[in-house]
């Protein structure tokens, strides 16, 4: 168990404390990690580093941490595209500083670029198939509203031919009904003849 101390932090003590954190950050640790390695060597516990890095020192680097984390970033991408192409017997090793030493040959590299260059491919496919896709549905949108205004005429001839055959059946009843009442003036008129003496006498139906 590390002893716990009480006197104040030095210029270096300070500094040891940033450069670990960093490069735990760096290399994707853990803070409470880089704060026991450091209690370790600097004979304090590691919430007292804790304590002194989020209190002050984390506030003297922050242009530092945001480096580290980008590091962290670029280093993350280049191992997923290392893992993806490696053969077998190849291993990814690191040192301390942490630089990564990518054991990429040639052929990884060209298989790579390979790589991209079909899905750049299949982006290309994928982009002109989208555009026909958007042509053709284009064209169906269009041929959707020309129908749609044939539709909207054939209604209103229709509408019109309707009322056409409504008025024409009116009329049609009009001139049956006055052929009937025709007919009936007709029976209802007087019928006269001449009789021997020359005179009109009424002839009843």
């Amino acid at each position: 168990m590390t002893s716990s101390r009480q006197d104040a932090w030095t210029q270096d003590e300070d500094l040891l404390l940033a450069e670990v954190v960093l490069r735990h950050i760096r290399e994707g640790g853990t803070q409470l990690a880089a704060f026991e390695e450091v209690g370790k060597k600097l004979s304090r516990t590691a919430a007292a580093c804790g304590f002194r890095w989020n209190s002050y020192v984390r506030k003297q680097y922050k242009t530092g941490i945001e480096l580290a984390k980008k590091q962290r970033k670029e280093l993350k991408s280049q191992l997923t595209v290392k893992d993806h192409f490696k053969e077998p017997d190849q291993i990814v090793t690191y040192n301390e500083d942490p630089a990564l030493h990518e054991n990429m040959t040639l052929r990884d590299v060209i298989r790579f670029l390979q790589k991209v260059e079909r899905n750049q491919q299949d982006s290309g496919n994928l982009l002109e198939r989208n555009q026909d896709l958007q042509k053709r549905v284009q064209s169906l949108e269009n041929q959707l509203e020309r129908l749609e205004k044939e539709k909207h005429i054939l209604q209103n001839n229709l509408l019109i031919v309707e009322d056409d055959y409504k008025a024409l059946i009116e009329i049609m009843e009009r001139a049956r009904k006055m052929v009937v009442l025709n007919e009936e003036e007709k029976e209802k008129k007087a019928r006269f003849q001449m009789d021997k003496n020359g005179d009109l006498e009424r002839i009843e139906k």
